[in-house]
């Protein structure tokens, strides 16, 4: 899960033979933890998703998050490839995870170890942005 800039704000990494579906529930259980007794992203309203999640899950994430989960969808006279609007945040976000070694291959035994390397990839990518010059 990304914000509307492509940085992650949630991540789980879970095996190949799970669905997309099914992955997608595991990083909204996530996003609807509560620390302190508050909810972690209390303003997400609205979270837009590719047509492979299409389906139950929509109701799904209305019912556990009050989320409203909108699928954004290629134009029907789109002809050849077609620049998905918000889509295209997340597959910049891959981009740039791309770039790091460690995440190009499958060098982690656990989900765990390939969670916190993708973290520390984004915590990498952003002190950079912030620095200045």
């Amino acid at each position: 899960m990304v914000d509307t800039l492509g940085l992650i704000i949630a991540i789980v990494v879970h095996a190949a033979n799970l669905q997309d579906r099914d992955g997608a529930k595991l990083v909204l259980a996530k996003l609807n933890e509560k620390r302190k007794g508050r909810r972690l992203f209390p303003r997400l309203k609205l979270i837009w998703a590719d047509g492979g999640y299409a389906g139950q899950l929509i109701d799904w994430a209305k019912h556990l998050g009050r989320w409203t989960l909108e699928i954004v969808k290629r134009s029907e006279d789109a002809v050849g490839f077609a620049v998905l609007p918000k889509r295209w945040i997340v597959e910049r976000t891959f981009a740039w995870l791309g770039k790091y070694r460690r995440l190009s291959k499958d060098y982690e035994t656990l989900t765990e170890s390939s969670e916190s390397m993708i973290r520390v990839a984004m915590i990498n990518l952003m002190i950079h942005r912030l620095e200045p010059g």
